[in-house]
């Protein structure tokens, strides 16, 4: 009987089956396990406490402790590497403990008890020393998290998982941006009381973990995993390396939204804006994940890769604010065909003993590119134009898009 090789076919599945998933009692959707369920709850609570906060810290920073811009954007640049350079090795660990609960746990933990505490802040080292560990808490938890996701789905419906749990998380990111809003109209400009109050639905995010279900795998020490890439295959190599030339590209949101201010739109639109796109990615990311569970993952991407580009473009060559609205509806598009379903891809080609290490690799990768995107897109901006970190975006996502289809070709 022919045997299944995702490493030579673009169709969803694993190099190497879990035999011991972790027992599932069910749950209220059909086709999403328990644990799925549970992990999606938690990641749409921890994201509405996050974006309840996230877009306010950059105020706060400059308006209460009287930070230059210079340090806003230091302590973010530090606070997203910290996380990306984490992924890898929590990943790993999780591997080699054969158990990704306790991780996930204490990730999401140490979050949620950084982000209410930025009410204390009363310097911006302060601020510095929170996000880092925030962003610790989501260095620990994310791979640990995804393989644990990958654990307990089976392959040919993994795609549509890894989009229910994306659009989950999104739908609690743009709740969370609107309720920043909606504080900000209700109560003034009291950050510190708005820190405190987004506690609440991470600290419920947390509790939720407790529910999830998970059995140890009693491999032997001879197949855990070591922290190298000789251990996946090609295909898999040249995924990652069509992500990294896509991230380099891929820069801060916030250059979006500088942009939609630069063409026009009042900082409020602009932030309505961000929710538009944040709807439109959390409604299109099931539908998105279950169509690569037909089609195959490599088509989603390299689709979502082109529409990148093209939003990208239309970024740079808006002529005015008009152009806004439709740009942010179709990156949300771009998101939903991209995020989880490159999740899902990463984990068909990983071998399961080495599945966290493997979305480790991914994460880390492209997350540390994507901090140099957004270094290189400032300087374009400063020294070139407004224009120029779009057109630059647009070329590297035409770039790993060529590359991905080449690299997948079936010979």
């Amino acid at each position: 009987m022919k045997s299944h090789n995702p490493g030579s076919q673009d169709s969803p599945g694993s190099p190497d089956p879990d035999p011991l998933k972790p027992p599932d009692p069910g749950s209220p959707i059909p086709g999403i396990s328990h644990n799925v369920f549970i992990l999606s709850i938690t990641s749409f609570l921890t994201d509405l406490s996050s974006e309840i906060i996230y877009p306010l810290v950059p105020l706060f920073l400059t308006t209460v402790l009287g930070a230059p811009v210079a340090i806003v954007g230091l302590i973010e640049g530090i606070a997203e590497s910290t996380a990306s350079t984490l992924k890898v090795f929590s990943g790993w660990i999780s591997d080699r403990m054969q158990r990704r609960r306790p991780l996930t746990i204490l990730g999401y933990g140490i979050s949620s008890l950084a982000k209410p505490m930025l009410a204390a802040a009363m310097a911006w080292p302060m601020v510095l020393a929170l996000r880092f560990g925030d962003r610790l808490g989501k260095g620990i938890r994310l791979a640990p998290r995804d393989a644990l996701i990958a654990d307990s789905t089976e392959p040919a419906n993994r795609g549509r998982v890894f989009g229910f749990h994306r659009a989950a998380d999104t739908a609690g990111a743009a709740l969370g941006a609107l309720l920043a809003l909606a504080a900000l109209g209700l109560i003034g400009e009291r950050y510190r009381t708005i820190f405190l109050i987004s506690a609440i639905p991470g600290f419920l995010g947390v509790a939720s973990l407790f529910l999830i279900h998970e059995r140890v795998r009693p491999h032997a020490r001879a197949g855990l995993p070591r922290l190298s890439l000789s251990r996946y295959d090609r295909k898999f190599k040249l995924f990652l390396l069509a992500s990294a030339i896509f991230a380099l590209g891929n820069s801060s949101d916030a250059f979006i939204i500088l942009r939609a201010k630069d063409l026009g739109l009042s900082a409020f639109a602009a932030v309505f804006a961000y929710v538009v796109y944040n709807v439109v990615y959390a409604v299109l990311s099931m539908p998105a994940g279950s169509l690569s569970d037909r089609i195959g993952r490599r088509r989603i991407i390299a689709t979502g890769f082109v529409f990148f580009s093209l939003v990208y473009l239309g970024f740079a060559l808006a002529p005015g604010s008009s152009s806004v609205w439709p740009l942010f509806a179709f990156y949300g598009l771009y998101m939903a065909m991209t995020e989880g379903v490159g999740k899902a891809f990463a984990a068909d080609m990983a071998p399961v003993r080495a599945r966290g290490t493997a979305l480790g690799t991914y994460y880390t990768v492209t997350g540390l590119l994507a901090f140099f995107a957004s270094l290189i897109a400032g300087i374009l901006w400063d020294s070139i134009s407004p224009q120029a970190p779009f057109y630059f975006g647009a070329a590297t996502g035409l770039i790993a898009t060529i590359v991905l289809l080449f690299a997948f070709s079936e010979r």
